[in-house]
């Protein structure tokens, strides 16, 4: 394993809270199996989830949806 692939950064901002809709964070838009998950998933995986984020942001879904229902 390199060292690039070794340091797979967390994508934890600290805007930790799950929008009911999507089961996804606010601030990183992983679900919760996916942070608990994090610290023991293997480098490639951490990687392969890194890619599926940024899909999930391309989507706007939470943009669009966390406030829908608010008064």
């Amino acid at each position: 394993m390199s060292a690039v692939e070794a340091a797979v950064a967390s994508p934890c901002n600290s805007v930790c809270r799950i929008e009911e809709r999507s089961g996804w964070c606010l601030g990183c838009y992983r679900t919760l199996d996916e942070i608990a998950a994090w610290s023991a998933m293997p480098e490639a995986q951490k990687l392969a989830v890194h890619k599926v984020l940024q899909a999930r942001r391309r989507t706007g879904h939470l943009e669009s949806t966390a406030c829908k229902d608010d008064p």
